[in-house]
């Protein structure tokens, strides 16, 4: 006689959270047009239909996996001391020949000409890292002042690691910081910069 296998134990907070992590790479890596559920879900083990049970849509999955992406502090940290140096500091870092890579960026890249997407997308960067670099900003227009100031951080990783300008992959990190918070400073200054 033999014995049935013992009934796999269902961790719903485990299945979930393996669908998000195999969805922030397939977003990542291809972009939300071209991830297909189908592949997200087998690289998370499960079945398409689990994704849907637990996120609604490939829609709903593809808003957590941006809240994912953008939710912790990458270039953008948490105090208001040094601020623009720090930035700087973290991007010329970050940006830097054999660094990790920047996930989040490779999302927006990958997956903002989607028009579905970008809405997605605006409302992350908006409410993550967009919300924590505002409310350190002191003085009027701090909204504007920190999507102006996460233009410049888009930009230059944009172009010293996708496009690989030949100046700024060359460029010495912390020559490349100084410039960088001579930048951001009039942005991140205490009532902004004055004309």
């Amino acid at each position: 006689m033999t014995s049935a296998p013992p009934a796999r134990r269902r961790d719903g907070a485990a299945t979930r959270e393996a669908i998000l992590a195999a969805a922030v790479v397939e977003f990542t890596e291809h972009g939300y047009a071209a991830a297909g559920v189908r592949q997200i879900a087998e690289r998370a083990g499960v079945t398409a239909m689990m994704i849907n049970r637990y996120f609604g849509s490939k829609e709903g999955l593809f808003a957590q996996a941006v809240d994912r992406a953008f939710a912790p502090p990458t270039v953008v940290g948490d105090e208001p001391a040094a601020l623009a140096h720090a930035i700087a500091r973290a991007l010329a870092e970050r940006t830097a020949a054999g660094a990790e890579r920047l996930d989040p960026f490779l999302l927006l890249l990958r997956s903002a000409p989607d028009p579905e997407a970008a809405g997605i997308m605006r409302r992350g960067v908006e409410a993550h890292v967009g919300a924590r670099l505002a409310g350190l900003l002191e003085g009027p227009d701090a909204d504007v002042r920190a999507q102006l100031a996460l233009a410049l951080v888009a930009g230059t990783w944009l172009l010293r690691t996708v496009v690989g300008t030949s100046a700024l992959a060359a460029a010495d990190d912390g020559r490349l910081a100084d410039l960088l918070a001579d930048m951001l400073q009039p942005l991140v200054a205490p009532g902004g910069a004055r004309g």
